[in-house]
């Protein structure tokens, strides 16, 4: 198994060599690795990758390989999760089925009906169409399906229908210091580069002492301010919902911006920009920050990022009031367009595949507001909007 194990690694691509496995033998041996199969993993991997490109290509032959090993410690114990009982209510349909479902009609139908239901209901309800409860077709709930709803006391997407949602939902700020899966990353954001010497001259001249050092006859010690990359970033970054499945690439790009860019302001907002933004995620509720602030706090020389999927109701976007957890008094294109307006340079990085942008009407409105601006995270999606921040 082992020796196959070896041969697949080297038919995969991953620069194997006889030395390389023979220490991971001598490793066995000396029983290193325990009785755990997670033990062998490391231990591996360690042993026989020396580049993190090939991590993803390791991974997949591992599993090839070692396909069907699991603890027996681990199986003799699991249990059924009791989160997993309790969604046994929830209500898995068709695509037949959902297509025969309608929408209420809009954004004012939906709360107007919202309204009347709670007026109206006096217990809880499961499986229905039409009050508030959860199983079911109502537009009002949890764990149901209706193709425009407003969500009440479900804790994840499942269907991405909600158009309103009636909780309070708690997200965690990006960690900034995370380990880069790839440094390509950095890379594609030196495109955006303006360098100058400013501050204190803390930094030896080298250049500049040989020559006085020359000239003068003796040793002539000259110092200059350190260099550094002038360009100022704004970076608004979306979190929560959607974004939980993008939390790794975003951090990633989080990470690598704040190495790259010495006056980098971030703030956080949840599917669209509206009248207020926040630098802390646990305290989004009681510190924001006014968008206006923001718009008049910055100069118009910043270059401004929004890094999100921009898959949302359209409502969102367009209608008074469309914000799946607030009552925004102005549609979110207007705090867009006037981002737009102060911020000349400005771009849109979207973690989806761009394959899938048109299948979402927001994603479309999105892209159409920033003039096409949109790019995808990826490397080259990176670099080509650093090129155009740096026009």
């Amino acid at each position: 198994m082992f020796t196959a194990f070896f041969h697949e690694l080297k038919a995969a691509g991953v620069p194997v060599t006889l030395r390389e496995y023979l220490t991971l033998m001598e490793a066995m041996e000396q029983d290193l690795a325990g009785r755990r199969v997670e033990d062998f993993y490391y231990l591996a991997r360690a042993a026989l990758v020396k580049d993190e490109r090939n991590l993803d290509k390791f991974d997949r032959v591992f599993g090839h390989v070692f396909k069907g090993l699991s603890l027996v410690e681990d199986a003799l114990v699991a249990e059924i999760p009791a989160d997993w009982l309790k969604k046994l209510t929830e209500k898995f349909l068709t695509e037949e089925e959902k297509k025969q479902i309608e929408a209420l009609g809009g954004l004012d139908k939906l709360l107007e009906t919202l309204h009347r239901r709670l007026a109206e209901q006096k217990g809880r309800h499961q499986g229905g169409s039409k009050w508030i409860g959860t199983g079911g077709t109502s537009p009002f709930g949890a764990y149901g399906y209706n193709p425009e709803g407003i969500r009440i006391g479900q804790d994840k997407n499942r269907n991405f229908r909600a158009v309103k949602v009636w909780d309070k939902r708690e997200f965690k700020d990006l960690a900034g210091d995370v380990e880069l899966g790839t440094r390509n990353i950095k890379i594609a954001l030196r495109r955006l580069r303006k360098f100058a010497r400013t501050g204190a001259p803390d930094e030896l001249d080298l250049d500049g002492t040989i020559k006085g050092t020359a000239h003068k006859g003796y040793l002539d010690i000259l110092m200059r301010p350190e260099r550094h990359n002038t360009i100022k970033v704004l970076l608004f970054l979306d979190v929560g919902g959607s974004m939980d499945w993008h939390v790794k690439a975003t951090e990633e790009l989080f990470s690598a911006a704040r190495s790259e860019f010495k006056h980098l302001v971030h703030l956080y907002f949840h599917n669209c920009l509206y009248e207020k933004v926040w630098k802390e995620n646990a305290r989004r509720w009681s510190e924001t920050t006014p968008t206006f602030d923001v718009l008049h706090t910055y100069p118009h020389d910043y270059k401004v990022i929004f890094v999100g999927d921009a898959a949302m109701s359209p409502y969102e976007i367009v209608a008074p009031g469309g914000s799946v957890e607030h009552m925004n008094a102005e549609p979110g294109q207007v705090w867009m367009q006037r981002v737009l307006a102060a911020y000349p340079s400005c771009v849109w990085l979207n973690p989806l595949p761009e394959r899938e942008w048109e299948m979402t009407a927001s994603i479309r409105l999105m892209r159409q507001l920033l003039g096409g601006r949109m790019y995808p995270l990826t490397i080259e999606g990176l670099d080509a909007a650093m090129r155009e921040l740096g026009r």
